[in-house]
This record gives C-alpha cells, sequence and structure tokens, in this order.
C-alpha cells in the first residue's frame, strides 16, 4: 500500500488482521488453474481474508 495510514486502517478492519502475501493469492489461481478444481463451476471465491463478510 501507498499509505502506512491506508494500510494500518485495511489491517485493523480485517477478520484476519493481516494483508495476504502475493503468494497466498498465487496459490488460490494455481489450484483454480488445476486439475483438482475440475469440478468446481459458477461460483465466486472470495479471497479476502474474511472482508466480504464484514
Amino acid at each position: 500500500m501507498q499509505d502506512k495510514q491506508d494500510e494500518v486502517a485495511v489491517v485493523t478492519g480485517s477478520p484476519i488482521g493481516r494483508i495476504a502475501a502475493p503468494r497466498e493469492i498465487a496459490m488460490v489461481a494455481a489450484f483454480l488453474a488445476s486439475d483438482d478444481a475440475g469440478f468446481i463451476r459458477g461460483v465466486e471465491l472470495f479471497v479476502d481474508g474474511g472482508m466480504a463478510q464484514v
């Protein structure tokens, strides 16, 4: 984030209490592109640390 104050606000408001590491987001994308996700169709997958629930 560009502004430390904005980062603190996001982290404070997040149920997990931190910002995702790029690797965590990449792992979800890799899973969805893999054969292991072959039965997943037509759903929204929120990778937001629980922010959609707030």
